[in-house]
């Protein structure tokens, strides 16, 4: 063998495990960026339950939901939708969510309005009563607890509980309702109404009708 074929064989030789070299290299940098990713996705994760578990623990003087009486399940109902529920938050503050007693989980929702209130009955989620001596009034709006809809595509349900104003958002499977859902709710409410003025983004000044 020639010192030329000596030359060539061991540079083929060479440039063989170079190549697998860099083959193995390379599986390795995704290996690693995939465990990176992961490690990232359950941070974040972690972080979210912990701002969750925080807000509920924060929201813990938050009396227990009411239930509907017999007379609400068994009255002439005023109005029936069936939607969305997209969350709670304090009212006039649509990004202070409420979690506390499962009113942070959207969820699908079938909704009866009588004289005695507004009865909640949510899909893999606890339902809940309004009173209508708790009810504040209802407006049309576009965004709650982080979700955002078009202008006026969301129902949101002011009420009292425990002290504490609360705002609740619905989208019927047909928005043209939500007017007249305005309507009644803001007739069973009478006096005690609240109105909403914006003051900045992400926060309403709230005052009782009867008081401007």
């Amino acid at each position: 063998m020639t010192p030329a074929t000596q030359l060539a064989i061991a540079l083929a030789t060479a440039q063989g495990e170079e190549k697998h070299s860099a083959k193995v290299t390379d599986w390795t940098d995704r290996i690693g960026w995939i465990v990176g990713l992961l490690l990232f996705v359950g941070l974040v994760y972690w972080l979210m339950r912990q701002g969750w578990q925080w807000r509920r623990t924060l929201q813990g003087g938050l009396p227990a939901l009411p239930q509907a009486p017999e007379a609400a399940r068994t009255g002439q109902p005023l109005l029936t939708m069936g939607g969305r529920y997209h969350g709670s938050t304090t009212a006039g503050q649509w990004l202070d969510r409420i979690v506390a007693h499962g009113l942070g989980v959207r969820s699908r929702a079938a909704l009866t309005l009588t004289e005695q209130g507004l009865d909640v009955d949510r899909t893999g989620a606890p339902g809940f009563f309004v009173p209508a001596a708790a009810l504040r009034g209802a407006r049309l709006d576009k965004g709650i607890a982080g979700k955002v809809l078009t202008e006026g595509g969301l129902l949101v349900v002011t009420w009292e509980h425990g002290g504490t104003l609360i705002d609740s958002g619905f989208r019927s499977d047909r928005a043209a309702d939500h007017p007249a859902w305005v309507e009644h709710i803001t007739r069973l409410s009478g006096d005690s109404v609240v109105v909403f003025t914006d003051t900045k983004p992400g926060t309403r000044h709230h005052e009782k009708e009867g008081a401007q």
